[in-house]
Protein backbone atom coordinates (compact mmCIF):
# COMPACT_ATOMS: atom_id res chain seq x y z
CA UNK A 1 0.00 0.00 0.00
CA UNK A 2 1.63 3.20 -0.56
CA UNK A 3 0.40 6.68 1.51
CA UNK A 4 -1.00 9.87 0.65
CA UNK A 5 2.67 11.47 -0.24
CA UNK A 6 3.06 8.92 -3.35
CA UNK A 7 3.72 11.62 -6.49
CA UNK A 8 3.86 10.13 -9.69
CA UNK A 9 5.57 12.34 -12.89
CA UNK A 10 2.14 12.42 -15.35
CA UNK A 11 0.74 16.01 -15.46
CA UNK A 12 -3.40 16.49 -14.95
CA UNK A 13 -4.09 18.76 -17.54
CA UNK A 14 -4.54 16.27 -20.69
CA UNK A 15 -6.36 13.62 -18.11
CA UNK A 16 -9.54 15.94 -16.85
CA UNK A 17 -12.18 17.98 -19.17
CA UNK A 18 -15.28 19.09 -17.75
CA UNK A 19 -17.84 17.54 -15.60
CA UNK A 20 -20.91 16.27 -18.43
CA UNK A 21 -18.21 14.91 -20.76
CA UNK A 22 -17.63 10.98 -21.20
CA UNK A 23 -14.66 10.23 -17.98
CA UNK A 24 -13.21 8.34 -21.48
CA UNK A 25 -14.35 5.65 -23.86
CA UNK A 26 -15.80 1.72 -22.79
CA UNK A 27 -13.17 -0.26 -24.08
CA UNK A 28 -15.06 -3.14 -23.54
CA UNK A 29 -11.94 -6.13 -23.56
CA UNK A 30 -8.89 -7.33 -22.41
CA UNK A 31 -5.59 -5.79 -21.79
CA UNK A 32 -2.17 -6.42 -20.23
CA UNK A 33 -1.72 -2.99 -18.17
CA UNK A 34 -4.17 -1.47 -15.88
CA UNK A 35 -5.11 0.14 -13.01
CA UNK A 36 -8.17 -1.84 -11.14
CA UNK A 37 -10.02 0.05 -8.70
CA UNK A 38 -12.82 0.13 -5.76
CA UNK A 39 -14.45 2.51 -4.34
CA UNK A 40 -16.49 2.19 -0.85
CA UNK A 41 -19.11 5.43 -0.27
CA UNK A 42 -21.74 6.68 1.91
CA UNK A 43 -24.39 5.45 -0.21
CA UNK A 44 -25.73 4.77 -3.70
CA UNK A 45 -25.98 8.13 -4.99
CA UNK A 46 -23.58 11.22 -5.39
CA UNK A 47 -25.65 13.39 -6.45
CA UNK A 48 -27.79 12.83 -3.44
CA UNK A 49 -24.72 13.92 -1.15
CA UNK A 50 -23.34 10.64 -0.92
CA UNK A 51 -19.78 10.55 -0.58
CA UNK A 52 -16.72 8.12 -1.16
CA UNK A 53 -15.48 6.36 2.69
CA UNK A 54 -12.14 4.86 0.96
CA UNK A 55 -10.33 4.01 -2.20
CA UNK A 56 -8.43 1.36 -3.40
CA UNK A 57 -6.45 0.45 -6.15
CA UNK A 58 -3.93 -1.96 -7.54
CA UNK A 59 -1.67 -1.31 -10.62
CA UNK A 60 -1.16 -4.18 -13.05
CA UNK A 61 1.91 -4.74 -15.38
CA UNK A 62 1.33 -7.25 -18.15
CA UNK A 63 -1.24 -9.32 -15.96
CA UNK A 64 1.48 -8.66 -13.07
CA UNK A 65 0.49 -6.93 -9.78
CA UNK A 66 3.10 -4.58 -9.53
CA UNK A 67 1.93 -2.07 -6.59
CA UNK A 68 -0.86 -0.99 -4.65
CA UNK A 69 -2.66 1.80 -3.22
CA UNK A 70 -5.57 2.57 -0.23
CA UNK A 71 -6.71 4.86 1.93
CA UNK A 72 -9.85 5.66 4.22
CA UNK A 73 -11.39 9.10 3.33
CA UNK A 74 -13.48 11.53 5.50
CA UNK A 75 -16.65 11.93 3.85
CA UNK A 76 -17.26 14.72 6.00
CA UNK A 77 -20.80 13.68 6.44
CA UNK A 78 -22.26 11.03 8.82
CA UNK A 79 -21.58 7.24 7.60
CA UNK A 80 -25.50 5.17 7.95
CA UNK A 81 -25.86 2.24 9.93
CA UNK A 82 -27.20 0.31 7.21
CA UNK A 83 -24.02 1.21 5.05
CA UNK A 84 -21.82 0.18 8.02
CA UNK A 85 -23.30 -3.41 7.94
CA UNK A 86 -22.19 -3.37 4.90
CA UNK A 87 -18.50 -2.22 4.35
CA UNK A 88 -17.89 -2.20 8.03
CA UNK A 89 -16.32 1.62 7.72
CA UNK A 90 -17.45 3.00 10.42
CA UNK A 91 -17.46 7.08 11.55
CA UNK A 92 -14.64 6.61 13.90
CA UNK A 93 -12.42 4.72 11.35
CA UNK A 94 -12.62 7.92 8.96
CA UNK A 95 -12.65 10.73 11.52
CA UNK A 96 -8.86 11.07 10.79
CA UNK A 97 -8.86 10.38 7.61
CA UNK A 98 -7.58 12.33 4.27
CA UNK A 99 -10.60 14.80 3.12
CA UNK A 100 -11.94 14.01 -0.54
CA UNK A 101 -9.39 16.17 -2.04
CA UNK A 102 -6.21 15.14 -0.49
CA UNK A 103 -7.42 11.26 -1.01
CA UNK A 104 -8.64 11.68 -4.89
CA UNK A 105 -5.46 13.87 -5.59
CA UNK A 106 -3.04 10.63 -4.42
CA UNK A 107 -5.28 8.22 -6.04
CA UNK A 108 -5.27 10.29 -9.49
CA UNK A 109 -1.85 10.31 -9.05
CA UNK A 110 -1.63 6.96 -8.33
CA UNK A 111 -3.55 6.03 -11.87
CA UNK A 112 -1.94 8.18 -14.07
CA UNK A 113 -2.91 7.51 -17.49
CA UNK A 114 -3.54 3.77 -16.98
CA UNK A 115 -7.01 2.32 -18.06
CA UNK A 116 -9.34 1.42 -15.39
CA UNK A 117 -10.85 -1.23 -14.81
CA UNK A 118 -13.37 -2.15 -12.03
CA UNK A 119 -16.73 -4.36 -11.55
CA UNK A 120 -20.09 -2.17 -12.32
CA UNK A 121 -17.91 1.21 -12.73
CA UNK A 122 -19.22 2.27 -15.68
CA UNK A 123 -22.81 3.35 -13.69
CA UNK A 124 -21.44 3.65 -10.16
CA UNK A 125 -17.96 4.25 -9.23
CA UNK A 126 -16.84 6.64 -12.58
CA UNK A 127 -20.51 8.17 -10.75
CA UNK A 128 -18.80 9.52 -7.73
CA UNK A 129 -15.21 10.29 -9.55
CA UNK A 130 -16.96 12.94 -11.55
CA UNK A 131 -19.17 14.29 -8.73
CA UNK A 132 -15.99 14.58 -6.63
CA UNK A 133 -13.56 15.54 -8.75
CA UNK A 134 -16.21 18.26 -10.12
CA UNK A 135 -16.37 19.50 -6.33
CA UNK A 136 -12.59 19.50 -5.46
CA UNK A 137 -11.09 20.14 -8.52
CA UNK A 138 -12.82 23.44 -10.72
CA UNK A 139 -15.72 21.23 -12.57
CA UNK A 140 -12.74 18.66 -14.10
CA UNK A 141 -12.87 14.98 -14.16
CA UNK A 142 -10.45 12.37 -15.63
CA UNK A 143 -11.10 10.90 -18.95
CA UNK A 144 -8.75 7.81 -18.86
CA UNK A 145 -10.59 5.15 -20.83
CA UNK A 146 -12.05 1.91 -19.07
CA UNK A 147 -13.31 -1.51 -18.73
CA UNK A 148 -16.02 -2.60 -16.51
CA UNK A 149 -15.87 -6.25 -15.46
CA UNK A 150 -19.26 -6.44 -15.05
CA UNK A 151 -19.92 -5.95 -19.04
CA UNK A 152 -17.41 -8.16 -19.66
CA UNK A 153 -19.22 -11.08 -17.60
CA UNK A 154 -22.67 -10.72 -18.71
CA UNK A 155 -21.04 -10.64 -22.20
CA UNK A 156 -19.19 -14.44 -21.71
CA UNK A 157 -21.12 -15.55 -19.12
CA UNK A 158 -24.95 -15.44 -20.08
CA UNK A 159 -25.48 -18.68 -18.16
CA UNK A 160 -25.02 -17.23 -14.56
CA UNK A 161 -28.49 -15.68 -12.69
CA UNK A 162 -26.31 -13.56 -10.58
CA UNK A 163 -22.96 -11.84 -11.57
CA UNK A 164 -21.57 -9.87 -8.79
CA UNK A 165 -18.17 -10.18 -7.76
CA UNK A 166 -18.20 -12.62 -5.04
CA UNK A 167 -20.50 -14.54 -6.72
CA UNK A 168 -17.81 -14.60 -9.96
CA UNK A 169 -15.09 -15.09 -7.52
CA UNK A 170 -17.11 -18.35 -6.15
CA UNK A 171 -17.94 -19.45 -9.89
CA UNK A 172 -14.08 -19.17 -10.34
CA UNK A 173 -12.51 -20.89 -7.31
CA UNK A 174 -11.78 -17.63 -6.07
CA UNK A 175 -11.26 -16.38 -2.21
CA UNK A 176 -13.81 -13.88 -1.39
CA UNK A 177 -11.76 -12.82 1.67
CA UNK A 178 -12.60 -9.40 3.17
CA UNK A 179 -15.37 -8.86 0.50
CA UNK A 180 -17.03 -5.15 0.49
CA UNK A 181 -13.74 -3.27 1.63
CA UNK A 182 -11.77 -1.81 -1.63
CA UNK A 183 -8.71 -3.26 -1.33
CA UNK A 184 -9.81 -6.55 -0.95
CA UNK A 185 -12.53 -6.40 -3.66
CA UNK A 186 -9.80 -5.00 -5.94
CA UNK A 187 -7.56 -8.25 -5.52
CA UNK A 188 -10.42 -9.95 -6.20
CA UNK A 189 -11.75 -8.47 -9.14
CA UNK A 190 -8.09 -8.72 -10.39
CA UNK A 191 -8.12 -11.85 -11.02
CA UNK A 192 -11.98 -12.08 -12.08
CA UNK A 193 -10.72 -9.73 -14.98
CA UNK A 194 -7.99 -12.85 -15.99
CA UNK A 195 -10.36 -15.46 -15.52
CA UNK A 196 -12.65 -14.08 -17.72
CA UNK A 197 -10.36 -13.33 -20.78
CA UNK A 198 -10.77 -17.22 -21.19
CA UNK A 199 -14.22 -17.90 -20.23
CA UNK A 200 -14.63 -14.85 -22.91
CA UNK A 201 -12.30 -16.79 -25.75
CA UNK A 202 -14.02 -20.41 -24.81
CA UNK A 203 -17.52 -18.42 -25.45
CA UNK A 204 -16.68 -16.35 -28.66
CA UNK A 205 -15.29 -19.75 -30.12
CA UNK A 206 -18.08 -21.61 -29.56
CA UNK A 207 -16.31 -24.15 -27.04
CA UNK A 208 -18.68 -23.28 -24.45
CA UNK A 209 -22.35 -23.70 -25.22
CA UNK A 210 -25.44 -22.56 -23.09
CA UNK A 211 -28.19 -25.20 -22.61
CA UNK A 212 -31.86 -23.95 -23.68
CA UNK A 213 -34.78 -25.29 -21.92
CA UNK A 214 -36.09 -27.89 -23.39
CA UNK A 215 -40.16 -27.13 -22.12
CA UNK A 216 -40.18 -23.47 -23.23
CA UNK A 217 -36.66 -22.72 -25.71
CA UNK A 218 -35.64 -19.75 -22.68
CA UNK A 219 -31.75 -20.42 -21.96
CA UNK A 220 -31.05 -21.83 -18.79
CA UNK A 221 -29.04 -20.21 -16.02
CA UNK A 222 -27.02 -21.50 -13.05
CA UNK A 223 -28.53 -21.29 -9.77
CA UNK A 224 -27.86 -22.24 -6.39
CA UNK A 225 -29.66 -24.90 -4.29
CA UNK A 226 -29.54 -26.54 -1.06
CA UNK A 227 -27.35 -28.98 -2.72
CA UNK A 228 -24.92 -27.25 -5.10
CA UNK A 229 -25.16 -25.59 -8.38
CA UNK A 230 -27.82 -26.80 -10.83
CA UNK A 231 -29.47 -25.55 -14.29
CA UNK A 232 -32.64 -23.42 -13.76
CA UNK A 233 -34.90 -21.77 -16.89
CA UNK A 234 -34.71 -18.29 -17.25
CA UNK A 235 -38.36 -18.23 -17.55
CA UNK A 236 -38.86 -18.70 -13.87
CA UNK A 237 -41.23 -19.16 -12.25
CA UNK A 238 -43.50 -19.37 -15.18
CA UNK A 239 -41.09 -22.39 -16.55
CA UNK A 240 -39.47 -24.16 -13.65
CA UNK A 241 -37.75 -26.92 -15.68
CA UNK A 242 -34.00 -28.05 -13.82
CA UNK A 243 -31.07 -29.74 -15.07
CA UNK A 244 -28.84 -31.10 -13.08
CA UNK A 245 -25.06 -30.19 -13.68
CA UNK A 246 -22.38 -33.01 -14.82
Amino acid sequence: MFGLNRRSNFGWDNRFTMLGDAIGKDLNTFVPDYVIFDLETTGMNPLLGDRIVEISAIKVIDHKVVEEFSTLVNPGRNIPDRVIAVHGITNEMVEDAPNGREALSAFLDFVGDSILVGHNIKYFDLNFLKVECSLFFDQKVPTNDYVDTLILAKHCMPEMAHRNLTGLATHFGLSDEGAHRALADCRMNQKVYECLKEETEKFDSGQKTVPKCEKCGKKMVIRKGKYGEFWGCSGYPSCKNTINIL
